[in-house]
């Protein structure tokens, strides 16, 4: 049961943060709620899976264990900027915070914040996408077409966002 529920939150936390980064088109009311609910699913991801937090320290620290820690660390200061600028650039679901002042700062940090972070959280979801594969083909019958054709539009995807991240001068 635990497992589904991982999954769940995983593909919640997903599609809020596709969500998220259309904000043209949820609006501001509806962005901040959002946040706020990709914020409640991470803590409620890092509840699920405490085993993997309580066991940094032990083991050995291989290339990919190490890169997988550090992109971790990173998406977790990334998420820190978002929320902390997010609350104080609040307008709707957070403003009976007392928080004035500070707007052109929190804009541009929660901005870099969100797109490096929307990065990061796309090569955390890439490192793990075998594991994501492989719990899919348990469950439901694939075929190597299948398999083939989502390997080849995970790569679309990844070489789209990586021209979107030059092409719009977000380096």
């Amino acid at each position: 049961m635990k497992k589904y529920i991982k999954i769940l939150v995983d593909f919640g936390m997903t599609v809020l943060l596709l969500l998220l980064m259309a904000y043209e088109r949820v609006g501001a009311a509806a962005h901040e709620w959002l946040g706020i609910a990709l914020f409640l699913l991470v803590v409620l991801h890092h509840v699920l899976n405490r085993k993997w937090s309580g066991n940094l320290l032990n083991g050995r620290y291989r290339p990919m264990r190490i890169a997988q820690t550090v992109l971790v660390a990173l998406v977790l200061c990334a998420m820190l900027g978002s929320m902390a600028s997010g609350i104080v650039l609040s307008r709707h679901a957070l403003a009976f915070l007392p928080v004035r002042g500070g707007a052109s700062w929190a804009r541009t940090v929660h901005m870099l914040c969100g797109y490096w972070g929307f990065l990061l959280m796309g090569l955390h979801l890439g490192l793990h996408w075998g594991m994501i594969a492989g719990m899919i083909s348990r469950h439901i019958k694939t075929s190597p077409l299948f398999a083939r054709v989502s390997r080849i539009a995970g790569i679309a995807a990844a070489v789209y966002g990586t021209y979107a991240l030059f092409k719009r001068g977000l380096r």
